[in-house]
């Protein structure tokens, strides 16, 4: 589980296709020393795990399913990726709870420079959309962000300066793709109001609501 915190902008130093997976080379000046391999280490908001270690960076694999899934398919050497590792149960909960499960791929459709903020317009699927709320919570590439506001199947952050500095989503154009993750809680609600098990007579009768 992470924060959408972003420690660090790591490198891509080498991507190399396996089959339908992937082995990802990360350089990064992150502070590395109590991370072991099997550890989990956010990489653009895909969760991943940890498989060597060295001076300047990390391995990490990269499953076919999550290439499928992610921006992460796109990558390659030279670019720049957010990290975050794992959150401690002991740290600081500074923005919301994100467990790196990437929902969809969005795409930026619009960026504005306005009162030394960035503000970005991301493009995502009909079925993602329902999970925006307005002030409510999104993780972009990993950075937890505020949705400002939704309309049809888009919606839009504000990215401040400090934002965009410590993370990728200040150098982003229009039409670059972002990993998109929603918040979980909305994930919980739904599942919650719409029970797999059809709600009929038998159902109110088994659970104590008629006889």
């Amino acid at each position: 589980m992470f924060t959408g915190i972003i420690e660090s902008i790591g490198v891509v130093k080498k991507i190399t296709t396996k089959g339908g997976a992937a082995l990802l080379e990360i350089d990064t000046s992150m502070n590395l020393d109590d991370i072991k391999t099997g550890d989990s280490i956010a990489i653009s908001g895909t969760c991943l795990t940890v498989t060597g270690i060295s001076d300047r960076g990390f391995v990490a694999d990269v499953s076919a399913e999550t290439l499928v899934k992610t921006n992460l398919k796109t990558l390659k050497r030279g670019d720049n990726v957010n990290l975050e590792k794992a959150l401690r149960l002991n740290s600081f909960l500074g923005g919301h709870l994100v467990l790196g499960h990437v929902d969809g791929i969005g795409n930026i459709c619009e960026r504005l420079e306005k009162s030394n903020s960035i503000i970005l317009g991301v493009e995502i699927d009909k079925e993602l959309s329902k999970y925006m709320v307005q002030k409510g919570s999104v993780t972009v590439d990993g950075v937890s962000l505020t949705v400002n506001r939704y309309e049809k199947n888009r919606f839009y952050v504000n990215i401040i300066p400090h934002t965009a500095l410590a993370t990728t989503l200040g150098s982003k154009k229009t039409r670059d793709s972002v990993n998109i993750e929603t918040d979980i809680l909305g994930k919980y609600i739904e599942k919650f109001l719409n029970p797999e098990k059809e709600i009929d007579m038998n159902f109110l009768s088994e659970h104590g609501f008629s006889k």
